[in-house]
């Protein structure tokens, strides 16, 4: 990894607001995401903008993947479950956050991709689950944090944040049908309750079921 480059990344996005803690800001430096990009964009891996992935997907901008990460608050003995893994580099993030991480990924290719660059990266606490991840990962459930890394509904927001311990935390980006840009929420559970907050707009490839 270039450290170099991934100070300067870090640094930036500090400096913009996006990284606030300490924690975020070592998880960034620690996780080497050229090995999370395709070969061929590799000398861009540190730019704070989206890559192309294949399936039409795509690794979020650095930028992104920390508020989001900074949204949830992880803790260092919380359970994780992300939903949009990608090429597994939110969840590499996470997983130097939280205890364990499951990272699902209906895509088998990209799952199989994520799965590759996470053993590369030696990152041992995500465990990787080919699923439909509308439905979230039940097996596991209650999560302390979900953080869901495609667009989606707010009926499928409510559902999944019912696989949240009480006082846990989701976040996602949640459009109106048709829409093509999403607010980014922040969910809290309440007892029986979800108290949502919204943190601007955001533009994710929408949630394949």
């Amino acid at each position: 990894m270039s450290m170099s480059e991934a100070e300067s990344l870090a640094e930036r996005l500090h400096k913009e607001g996006y990284i606030k803690t300490a924690n975020v800001r070592k998880a960034f430096l620690s996780v080497p995401r050229e090995l999370f990009v395709m070969p061929e964009h590799r000398k861009y891996a540190y730019a704070d903008e989206p890559l192309p992935l294949f399936s039409g997907q795509t690794i979020s901008a650095p930028h992104m993947v920390a508020m989001m990460a900074e949204l949830v608050s992880p803790e260092k003995g919380d359970k994780c479950l992300e939903i949009g893994a990608g090429s597994g580099y939110q969840a590499a993030i996470l997983s130097r956050l939280c205890r364990k991480v499951y990272a699902m990924e209906i895509d088998p290719m990209l799952a199989e991709f994520a799965e590759r660059n996470l053993k590369l990266a030696e990152i041992k606490n995500v465990e990787v689950i080919v699923s439909d991840g509308s439905k979230g990962y039940e097996k596991k459930k209650p999560y302390d944090i979900i953080v869901i890394s495609c667009g989606i509904d707010m009926e499928t927001f409510r559902r999944l944040a019912r696989q949240l311990k009480d006082g846990g935390r989701i976040a996602a980006p949640v459009s109106r049908p048709g829409d093509f840009y999403q607010e980014l929420i922040l969910g809290v559970k309440e007892k029986k309750s979800l108290r949502t907050e919204s943190h601007g707009g955001c533009a994710f490839v929408r949630m394949r079921e």
